[in-house]
């Protein structure tokens, strides 16, 4: 910025200066002076305002376009990001509920299972039960016959020997022998299988 003053300015500023009139002239004039003296360094100044102004205006104008760039890059971003969260969420809750229908229909198959074998097992064991009373009832018949066997024998050989009794007119001490040797082999032929190892035992 030269603020030289010029050639002609000096020497008007030397007349003005030397002039004892200077202070007398009209407004006019001193606007004609002012705009000598400083109109160049002025019209430089609003210049670089004007150019600054359009700079600035600029510059405000692609800082918005900037800020609207990167809020609609961040808007699209957010979107984005939004709906791969929402898509993951809905995989992830179709996941569960697919699991948990197969826990479901898992403990649905073993609850069957279960109850098939809980129904297998008590028809097992009604078998089982009715099997043993049919054995119980088998063998008390066969122990009943048994007896019954060995009671006609008995008798009967009481019978024979109360016979031979008479005809041979045995005395008692022979009677006495013959019914406690019968007694004895009526004691043994009673004693049931498995009962008599456990007296012994």
């Amino acid at each position: 910025m030269d603020t030289t003053t010029p050639p002609q300015d000096r020497h008007s500023n030397a007349n003005d200066s030397s002039s004892p009139q200077g202070d007398d002239l009209p407004g006019g004039n001193i606007d004609k002076v002012r705009d000598i003296l400083f109109g160049g360094q002025m019209r430089d100044y609003e210049r670089r305002f004007a150019r600054l102004e359009e700079r600035l205006v600029q510059e405000t104008t692609d800082l918005k376009d900037e800020v609207r760039r990167r809020l609609n890059a961040l808007e699209q971003f957010v979107k984005q990001e939004a709906e791969s969260l929402d898509d993951r969420i809905r995989a992830e809750h179709d996941a569960r509920m697919d699991a948990t229908r197969e826990l479901t229909e898992d403990a649905r198959n073993v609850a069957k299972a279960f109850e098939k074998k809980t129904s297998h097992l008590d028809d097992t064991i009604s078998r089982t039960q009715r099997e043993l009373r049919q054995q119980i009832l088998d063998l008390h018949q066969n122990m009943s016959d048994d007896l019954r066997q060995k009671i006609d024998d008995v008798v009967a050989r009481l019978n024979r020997a109360s016979a031979d009794l008479r005809n041979d007119k045995t005395d008692r001490a022979t009677l006495a022998a013959l019914l406690t040797e019968m007694a004895m082999r009526l004691t043994n032929e009673l004693s049931i299988p498995g009962l008599d190892k456990e007296r012994n035992g």
